[in-house]
């Protein structure tokens, strides 16, 4: 069995905690079963490894969010790529594709399709391998997850379940995220919330990604991605699909993207340097500054400071965001890579147009940052903690706390940890961006 996690989102419903390549499902706010934090793509790895189902885990994203993939899930995961956002139907597509080109995986291997930042328990693990066993013994070639609703909402789509067979239900019908009297009536009905988890047999769906591209290897299937159409898989294949079954999850589902539904599961007020005191009702406050943040006398509120900015909202007004945070075209001031973690601490433009940019970066021990160069920028490295090893054109020296090293325009470097190592990069020059860049093989010894 192929288990496919869709991992996207453009990061605005939990800002400021979440931006464009850190997006909800990589902030570790969930309590772990080790007694500290993780996030919801690592809960969900986690979950699928403990459940018991045989499956090998594939991530569908964005090239953008792969460094907090590998930092955060480590190997044993593959991880495919989409070269842009193109919605639901053509990253399950590629996915696919990948399984079947790049993997070798046979047409008769089951895959099942699930968001990675769903709030769960096992149960929905248990669930998705009754989804695979029904394909398996052909009961349909595509069986959906329907989750038992708690209220009419407008924020899902709907599945109407047609004859039952065993626990199973044929799907008579969908409604994509109806008005609020609909949504009475399809629940009045029997009808479940489309959880957007589907198991089919992988050939099922290399057939149906057969019909936009005979590309003869996965790369070249992956340099005609914008072939297709740009949809969601539900409009694509399963509204379109002639045997289609339910099957109903009644455990526990959240969809924890809004600050209200996230702050009932993170299992404390306050995260973060923070203090509420005992007449505040009803408020949480997750504060990644250094800076203290203290809320006296607030009921229902969220407080959220990051350094991308700060957040104070009415909990039941927080969907609200998202419209706002649209305004501020700003760069992430936070982003999480497979070395370690960066932090923007100035931006700065001075008199002669010269920019600075300073960050703080923190390179885990083992881990390092690839061999490059920039056209357009100066840098200077400035230790402050730890030990690492340096490659400098070519030169490789030891470097450790107080060290500061200059590297000029088009010079080669690299950095180790050996142990967890703290910078000061200050970057200089005319074009401070992350395109200016060329990487280069290194072989560490």
């Amino acid at each position: 069995m192929q288990l496919i996690l869709l991992s996207g989102g453009s990061g605005k419903r939990l800002w400021p905690l979440s931006n464009d390549s850190y997006s909800k499902q990589f902030l570790r706010l969930l309590p772990s079963p080790d007694g500290g934090r993780e996030s919801m793509i690592q809960r969900a790895v986690r979950q699928a490894r403990e459940s018991g189902l045989d499956a090998q885990i594939t991530i569908a994203t964005g090239e953008n969010q792969r460094d907090a993939i590998v930092s955060q899930i480590g190997g044993g995961v593959n991880i495919v790529t989409e070269p842009e956002r193109r919605d639901t139907f053509p990253a399950i597509a590629l996915a696919c594709l990948y399984l079947g080109m790049e993997k070798k995986c046979g047409p008769d291997e089951v895959v099942v399709v699930m968001p990675c930042d769903t709030y769960t328990d096992i149960q929905y693990f248990t669930a998705i391998g009754k989804m695979a066993d029904a394909v398996e013994n052909g009961l349909a070639e595509l069986v959906l997850m329907g989750i038992c609703p708690h209220y009419p909402s407008v924020k899902y789509g709907y599945v109407m379940p047609g004859e039952r067979n065993g626990e199973l239900f044929s799907a008579k019908g969908f409604t994509e995220k109806p008005e609020i009297e609909r949504a009475k009536e399809l629940i009045a009905e029997g009808a479940f919330w489309n959880g957007g988890v589907f198991a089919f047999r992988l050939g099922y769906m290399l057939a149906i990604a057969r019909q936009y591209t005979n590309a003869p290897d996965f790369w070249k299937a992956r340099e005609e991605y914008g072939v297709f159409p740009k949809i969601s898989f539900d409009y694509q294949v399963a509204e379109k699909a002639e045997s289609v079954a339910v099957l109903p999850f009644k455990g526990m589902w959240k969809d924890i993207g809004t600050w209200d539904a996230l702050s009932e599961v993170i299992g404390s007020n306050v995260i973060g340097n923070a203090i509420i005191d005992e007449h505040a009702r009803n408020t949480h406050i997750i504060n990644q500054l250094d800076i203290p943040c203290i809320c006296i006398g607030a009921n229902n509120l969220v407080v959220a400071a990051s350094p991308d900015g700060i957040l104070i909202a009415d909990k039941y007004n927080c969907e609200q965001v998202k419209p706002y945070v649209s305004a501020f075209e700003v760069r992430p001031m936070y982003e999480e890579r497979r070395w370690g973690t960066y932090k923007v601490i100035d931006n700065y433009t001075s008199s002669d147009s010269t920019r600075s940019l300073t960050k703080h970066l923190c390179i885990a021990e083992g881990r390092s940052i690839s061999y490059q160069r920039h056209f357009h920028r100066d840098e200077v490295w400035t230790f402050v903690e730890g030990s690492g090893i340096l490659v400098l054109d070519g030169q490789v020296r030891n470097v450790g706390k107080g060290d500061v090293v200059h590297i000029t325009k088009g010079q080669m470097h690299a950095i180790k940890a050996v142990t967890d190592l703290h910078i000061l990069e200050v970057q200089m020059g005319d074009f401070l961006d992350e395109s200016d860049i060329e990487r280069f093989e290194y072989k560490w010894e």
